[in-house]
């Protein structure tokens, strides 16, 4: 067939800074999906994209065509109202998985697709499978059974899903394209609204460790992703998160599994805590349901007989004993204080090194591998005492991930701790 643009004129004329015509990013969106563009002209675009940036035209379009590349889902036939949440990406942010069955125990449906690790920050896709025989891969007519029996679905979209954005992603983390705005939000936008939800909250990170360092960006990219919901028909909201220092005591995937678990059983970190049950209220409110309080959920045990059944539907063993890494190598504080700083940054990228992230395409991740942190910033350590254990199954790993760790953490005598606030901003519109 005769293709009505080249590649290279549209990686040549964002290069140059130029605004992209509906019709060529239709084009390469479409062409890239068929694998009429390669991987490394789409990969030039991508970099020319983060780069140069584009409008707000440009990224409508940009998402409308990965949502057009496949199907749209319908969850008409529940009889509960659907919502779901997006976060963009952290250190120990395993929020979803306590939160998509709290969510369930208080009378939403919550149909959660979600990806890999991305860079640094873990994929919830990734956390899940460390649970024995747990299945990532559901046909649409599994998503729906899971639904209706449990309440609660948190599975890979489907080849039929936005399929653009499934070769995109695998491709920006890789090429160092992920902190592109309007890739990240056309990315979450075009699967979110082809998922068919009518409710979503967006958990836009800001900090060290999210890829929108600059919490005025982190806005901008919020409300880029909440016009994008509400164009399409999506009652979609945003709350910008702190992610200066890892959410909870844990970033790996079987570490994060466990750490879950404790939420759902009514202890765990109060960071994380605090956070699902915020983000259960905002997703209940944005749905319009009312009745059962998240923390109660938490407190009675609902919360974790709907974990229990959504990971049994999916043909997980919820008591089964999780994956744990064959080495571990403990760190000690230098000196006595209180713990002023952490980087969230160099605590993912300690992870990833481990072992818990991926350096190119398809390539494996060890389950248990990962970092504890033994303590956070506000807590008084005494010199000698354990601060991190990295847990890996390649002792080789520990040199690496014990370099980027230096000036990671900051103990002073009498030190303060200056740190974001939890929530620092909500849009609704």
């Amino acid at each position: 067939m005769v293709e009505p643009f080249a590649a290279v004129e549209i990686i040549a004329a964002k290069r140059d800074r130029k605004e992209l015509s509906d019709l060529q990013i239709d084009w390469v969106i479409g062409a890239y999906t068929r694998g009429a563009v390669a991987d490394e002209q789409m990969s030039a675009l991508l970099m020319a994209i983060l780069l140069n940036g584009m409008n707000s035209r440009e990224i409508s379009r940009w998402t409308n065509a990965m949502i057009n590349s496949g199907e749209r889902m319908n969850w008409s036939a529940l009889d509960r109202k659907t919502v779901d949440k997006h976060s963009t990406g952290g250190v120990g942010d395993k929020i979803t998985l306590p939160l998509a069955p709290l969510v369930a125990a208080c009378g939403g449906a919550v149909p959660q697709l979600s990806g890999r690790g991305l860079g640094h920050t873990g994929g919830t896709l990734d956390k899940l499978e460390s649970i024995p025989g747990w299945r990532a891969f559901l046909s649409n007519e599994e998503m729906l059974k899971v639904l209706q029996e449990t309440g609660a679905v948190i599975c890979a979209a489907g080849a039929g899903l936005a399929p653009a954005d499934k070769k995109l992603y695998a491709l920006r983390d890789v090429t160092a394209t992920v902190e592109a705005i309007p890739l990240i939000a056309s990315s979450i936008m075009s699967k979110k609204i082809a998922e068919g939800t009518s409710a979503l909250v967006l958990d836009v990170k800001t900090g060290s460790g999210a890829f929108i360092s600059d919490p005025a960006k982190a806005s901008e990219l919020a409300r880029t992703m909440v016009q994008l919901g509400k164009d399409a028909g999506v009652n979609t909201r945003a709350l910008v998160t702190a992610m200066d220092i890892p959410l909870g005591l844990t970033a790996g995937n079987a570490l994060e599994v466990a750490e879950s678990v404790e939420v759902l059983a009514g202890g765990g970190p109060s960071d994380v805590v605090e956070l699902t049950v915020i983000l259960a209220r905002e997703m209940l409110d944005a749905a319009g349901i009312t009745g059962k309080d998240p923390a109660l959920a938490l407190k009675d045990g609902s919360a974790m007989d709907y974990w229990r059944r959504m990971i049994k539907a999916q043909g997980g063993d919820p008591d089964a004993t999780l994956p744990v890494a064959r080495e571990q190598h403990v760190v000690v504080a230098a000196n006595s204080g209180t713990i002023t700083t952490m980087d969230a940054m160099k605590i993912g990228v300690s992870a990833w090194r481990l072992g818990a992230g991926r350096s190119k395409q398809g390539e494996a991740v060890q389950a248990g591998a990962g970092v504890v942190m033994h303590a956070k910033p506000g807590d008084y350590i005494k010199a000698g005492a354990p601060l991190l254990t990295l847990h890996t199954d390649e002792p080789l790993r520990f040199a690496r991930a014990l370099e980027i760790l230096e000036g990671a953490i900051t103990i002073v005598e009498g030190g303060t701790v200056l740190r974001l606030p939890l929530v620092l901003e909500r849009i609704l519109e």
